[in-house]
């Protein structure tokens, strides 16, 4: 299974031609403000997280997001990428990213069809239990697309970041797969 297909966009394995994609998102002001490290991220540090990454078990690998090329359907475009990562096989429990970092595509469902496709395969395909993540509480769009996708509000890490000279709630939510099933 080379790909994940959904309706509109399929998942793909990450490659090291994709560190520029992933360098130019991460270090997009716009991009970061969502994302829970702190950017600017250097091209050196891209590469040796993508190493490290690699080094994990495919399971905890960066899948990314593409959508079909408009000018040629036979082509796709990266617009993001999305990653299972500390994943606890005891409890069956993994941490889920996700960042859509082609601007132009925002608020256009592809978050919430990439945490679909996400979760189908996390319970289906590695019988995960509970799919877990953490969202900032001012990223409105982002918890609308989780909540969409299934996802339920758990509690907030009060304080929990600090951005801008503010600190700032994060939210955890998650999906257990018999919620999801049903």
């Amino acid at each position: 299974m080379p790909y994940i297909h959904g309706e509109r966009i399929r998942l793909r394995a990450a490659e090291k031609e994709d560190i520029s994609d992933f360098l130019r998102w991460v270090n997009d002001e716009e991009v970061a403000e969502n994302l829970l490290f702190i950017a600017p991220i250097s091209r050196y540090e891209e590469e040796n997280w993508y190493d490290s990454m690699m080094k994990k078990p495919a399971s905890e690998h960066v899948l990314v997001i593409e959508v079909k090329d408009q000018n040629n359907s036979e082509e796709f475009i990266p617009i993001g990428n999305c990653q299972f990562h500390d994943i606890n096989w005891r409890i069956g429990s993994a941490e889920i990213g996700i960042m859509i970092g082609e601007k132009s595509f925002w608020d256009k469902g592809y978050g919430t069809e990439t945490m679909r496709l996400m979760l189908h395969h996390g319970f289906n395909t590695l019988n995960l239990h509970r799919i877990w993540l953490q969202v900032f509480a001012k990223n409105k769009s982002g918890i609308r697309a989780y909540e969409k996708a299934g996802f339920l509000y758990e509690g907030k890490f009060r304080h929990g970041e600090y951005q801008h000279g503010q600190y700032h709630d994060v939210h955890f939510m998650s999906v257990l797969k018999d919620e999801w099933q049903s």
